[in-house]
């Protein structure tokens, strides 16, 4: 080999040296984080089954927080693995961490100024995670600021900075958490179904009263439908008076999330209920504020 293409022996030296172990830190942190990565999905998956064989139909709170704080701990394991080990490849170059003070406190100044942001969505995401505000799984109805119609939908994902839901549309919609104004849980504990049936105005409200309190006992006897209720749907009463009809309101208590399917089986019993006495409601019923989302 020519000389002119033969390095330097300082070169080959550090190389040897250094950029030896700047190439196994490299390999060795991609290695380590991709194993981070593994063994957290294996432990989400492990929480996840262990609640498909515990209950079925609904997630209990505890799950949905270990969930949330698997995914979490994942995440701050693998930065922490990548800080150390640009630390530890600064160190192989020779560059003197001290020298680094003084850049590093105004590039964290002005980081500071400019990632105001990031820093209200990781500290509001620590508190969602800490305080349980919703977990993995969750049905929630968020405010977000600057935009007028919340979002609603199931929580597919919770990190520090962000939280992902997926609407009933099929859709992935990810807010930061700092932009999170309100949350409304609606899979916490249980959850209602509420009904407004109208009627004509002709027909007497004692007769359909009784026909509504059938109606629910009948929906609370589907074997399909009665191990979401909590108990028998009630009849509350006369909610309005149009100068038509009035509506009665029915209300069900549920397992947590499952107000919609509910709902909609108990607007279907209704129907039948209705029709089969020859009581005329009109072709569409309406459905008061909790189940809106549908």
């Amino acid at each position: 080999m020519p000389d002119f293409l033969t390095p330097p022996a300082d070169v080959q030296d550090w190389a040897k040296g250094h950029g030896l172990e700047i190439v196994l830190i490299v390999t060795g942190t991609i290695l380590l984080t991709r194993v981070i990565r593994h063994v957290g999905n294996r432990i989400t998956s492990r929480i996840d089954d262990a609640a498909q064989e515990t209950d079925a139909l609904v997630r209990s709170e505890a799950t949905k927080h270990r969930h949330a704080v698997a995914q979490v701990l994942t995440w701050l394991t693998m930065v922490l693995v990548y800080c150390l080990a640009a630390v530890l490849v600064v160190q192989r170059l020779g560059i003197p961490l001290t020298g680094l003070v003084a850049p590093a406190t105004v590039a964290g100044v002005a980081l500071g100024f400019g990632a105001q942001r990031i820093v209200q969505d990781l500290l509001s995401g620590f508190f969602i995670i800490t305080e349980r505000q919703y977990g993995f799984g969750d049905v929630i109805r968020i405010s977000i600021v600057g935009v007028g119609t919340p979002a609603i939908g199931t929580v597919e994902d919770v990190t520090l900075r962000v939280t992902s839901i997926r609407s009933l549309d099929g859709e992935v919609i990810m807010t930061p958490n700092g932009q999170i104004a309100q949350v409304t849980n609606l899979s916490r504990g249980w959850a209602r179904a509420v009904v407004d049936v109208p009627v004509p105005a002709s027909v007497e409200v004692g007769r359909v009263s009784t026909i509504l309190r059938q109606a629910c006992q009948a929906a609370y006897e589907d074997p399909e439908l009665q191990p979401l209720l909590l108990d028998v749907p009630s009849v509350m009463g006369v909610e309005s008076i149009d100068v038509d009809q009035f509506h009665i309101r029915v209300v069900a208590r549920t397992l947590p999330g499952r107000q919609f399917e509910v709902g909609r089986s108990l607007r279907s019993h209704i129907a039948e209920a209705l029709l089969a006495e020859g009581v005329s409601a009109p072709s569409t019923v309406d459905t008061a504020a909790p189940t809106e989302v549908e």
